[in-house]
This record gives structure tokens, sequence and C-alpha cells, in this order.
């Protein structure tokens, strides 16, 4: 357990990699004979599920600091894949392990393994492999080999097998195209598409992304990949700056197709004071308003708004909430129950988080072993009278095992 309590920050520190763009690049290693570097600091627990994901799928992997190695195909494929609780790690190596003639298990843990993965097993059928899933959730088992062709995915509540798609297609012998009607996470899909023109492969994108073809075996070579910062730990930075800081946060690409970048729109909306550096922003405390916010796109903003919207006078509103269900936990469920604890009042009214900004007092949360609420609470704290005592604080692991190290760095007061 951990106990924050009202803190001033100030300082600087540097976004952890991004979890999502390193994930990506290690399956996109994975499938490329030769070897690929991937550079990067502290790897947390999703990355590190990608690359046992790697090596079952007969990659040589060899980490030391600051880096990874991964030579592609130099190993025999094993027969399982463990992918802890990594939704995407899940959901993008059903594709790329589909890639190959011998049966493969992807296996679960925690609330993964009662996530839907239903939308996987269609699609690979189309494309000649096989999908099986237990009744819609893992374990899911493939055998390949994926052709290419004309295919038709459900990406309306995860564009996390869509990226796995992309990504073992450019390495199938001839031209696909993917139809995603109502595709959600546009961003994210985007992230993929950058990353696969960026080594080489030849995509074409048409309908904002719902229509994708791909020239499968175009420029496939080994690469090296600097893992950039990750804007969805770095959004807990930014409503820490907001309403406690001044925060320096460094390693971002402001330019960048991440989805969570738009953090950076709402603490601008709130009415922080915020500048813009190279690959930097700076964040302080001024008069905070509620503000309106669509996350449908970026779900995983929730908790870090919630956190900032506590702070700001009247009650903002926040579109989305159906994105919220099948995540680490049931995060409308676990936002409500826990804010409210500290005394700010959170409903929803259909799609619309509202939630009436207040002054939070001390409790006892838990973070329903939910990265992101550990978070959310550790932020929300930072104003709080009282003491907040959060308990499941090692769920941060998941995406940012330097969390409370790094805010202890810049004043806040942790035990």
């Amino acid at each position: 357990m951990k106990s924050v309590s009202a803190s001033k920050i100030s300082g600087e520190l540097k976004a952890p990699p991004s979890k999502s763009m390193a994930q990506r690049a290690v399956a996109l290693a994975s499938l490329i004979s030769g070897e690929s570097t991937i550079l990067m600091g502290t790897p947390c627990d999703d990355i590190e599920s990608s690359l046992r994901a790697a090596r079952a799928i007969g990659s040589n992997i060899i980490q030391s600091t600051g880096q990874v190695r991964i030579g592609g195909k130099s190993h025999p494929v094993q027969g399982s894949v463990d992918c802890g609780e990594a939704g995407l790690c899940l959901r993008m190596f059903s594709a790329v392990a589909a890639m190959f003639d011998a049966e493969i298990e992807l296996t679960a843990k925690g609330s993964l393994a009662r996530r839907p993965v239903d939308m996987l097993t269609d699609p690979l059928r189309q494309l000649s492999a096989t999908c099986t899933t237990s009744g819609g959730t893992p374990p899911v088992r493939v055998k390949g080999p994926l052709k290419p062709g004309v295919v038709t995915v459900d990406a309306t509540e995860s564009s996390q097998f869509l990226t796995g798609l992309l990504i073992a297609l450019a390495n199938t012998p001839g031209e696909s195209t993917i139809l995603s009607p109502n595709l959600k996470s546009r961003p994210y899909v985007q992230m993929t598409v950058d990353l696969l023109r960026q080594v080489g492969a030849q995509i074409d994108t048409h309908n904002n992304l719902e229509e994708i073809i791909i020239q499968g075996q175009t420029g496939y070579s080994p690469f090296t990949y600097d893992v950039p910062g990750d804007w969805s730990g770095a959004s807990f930075l930014l409503a820490a700056g907001a309403i406690a800081g001044p925060l320096t946060v460094t390693g971002v690409d402001l330019e960048s197709s991440q989805a969570d970048r738009k953090m950076l729109d709402a603490v601008i909306a709130a009415g922080a004071a915020v500048t813009t550096g190279q690959n930097q922003v700076t964040v302080a405390p001024s008069t905070l308003s509620a503000f309106k916010f669509d996350a449908t796109h970026c779900p995983d903003l929730f908790p870090p708004l919630a956190s900032l919207a506590a702070n700001c006078r009247g009650t903002t509103e926040i579109t989305g909430v159906h994105r919220l269900a099948n995540k680490e936990s049931d995060r409308e469920k676990a936002i409500i129950e826990e804010f409210k604890k500290m005394g700010i009042a959170i409903h929803t009214e259909g799609d619309v988080m509202h939630i009436q900004g207040g002054k939070a007092h001390g409790a006892n949360v838990d973070s329903h072993n939910d990265h992101r609420i550990a978070m959310a609470m550790a932020v929300a704290a930072l104003t709080a009278e009282g003491i907040v005592h959060i308990e499941g604080d090692k769920s941060i692991n998941k995406s940012y095992p330097d969390f409370f190290l790094d805010m202890a760095k810049v004043g806040a007061i942790i035990r």
C-alpha cells in the first residue's frame, strides 16, 4: 500500500517509454529475419509480455540496459504464449502467431482472462488461418499460415487485433485489404501504420483508416527503433503539474500520433498554464475550470482526466463512457467508487461522465488492480485534505513501474 499526502511538486521528469509503440516494434521485429534493435528505458510488465511472446514464436531476445535486440525467426516456434495481463500483446500476437503453420495457444492472466477476444476468429478464418477461443475469451488457439486477401474486422470495441493484422499482413506475399467499418481508436491504428511505413512497408489508407491496403513483403528489413515517450503515462504527470506543479515532462513527441497526446488539449482547456518546447511540456497551476472532452478514441485518459476535473470549478463532461467496461477494471465503476471515497461526486448519463469539482479529502482507496486507477488516485491525492492510502499500488508495474519513484523525485510526499 502507498500513502500519498498533499504536496507541491516542482521539477522535471522524463516520460516512460511508450508501451504501445514498444510492443508494436517487438511484434514487427519478431517477423523479420535478422537482428533489430529497440532502444528504450525500463520495460514495464506489458512490454515484458510481448518479449515473452516474441521468444515463443521463435525470436532470439537479448536485453541490456537501454535496449533490446531481437533476432526474428531464429528459433523453433513454441506451442504456448504467455501474454500475462497485456491486452495488446494477446490480440496483436494472435494475428502474428497465425503466420506460422504450427498451432499456438495464447494464454492470459488476471482480468484479461475474462476480456473478449471474439473479434479474432472470423477475420483469421477469412484469411485461411484457424482460430478458436474459450467461449469468446482466452485462451486463443491459432494455426496458419495466414494468407493475403480481403478481410473485414470488427474494431468497434478495440483496434488491438487490427494492429496485429497490419503487422502480419505486411509480411505475407501479396496485397491485402482490411475493412473496418465504424473503427474506434483511430489514432492507435495510425500509430501502427506510421511504424510500418517507417521500416519500409507500402500501405495506403482510405476513408479515415476504415480501408487499409497493404502490399506484402515490401521493404521489411531489420531496423533500429527509438521508442518515444508514452503520452499515456505522461498524462498523469500533466494532470499532476496542472493541479500541484509546475512540472516539466520531457521525452514526448508533440507531433505524435499517440491518442493520449490529447491530454495536452485537456489541461489547456481546463485553464492550466502550459508552455511547450522541443520534446517537452511544462504545466503549472492556474485557475482551473470545468471543461468538455471527447475521450471516445482515447479512453485510457478517463482516469487522469478525472483527477484533473476533480480540481476544476464546475462540472466537467467527458464523453466515451462505453469504452470503459473491458479494461483492467470496469473503469466507469472504479472511477465513480474511488473518487466518491475522497468526496468527489461523479455520475454518468448515457455515454457522458459528469465530474463535479471540489475539495478531495483523505481516504482508503482501491486500485481495482488497475494501473491507471492507482495513478489517478495518487494524482488526486496531491491536493487532498488528509492522507490517501492506495491499496493495490503495485498495479502500476503494468505500464509505469517508476511512477511513485518519479513523483517522489519532484516532491510528492509518498510513503
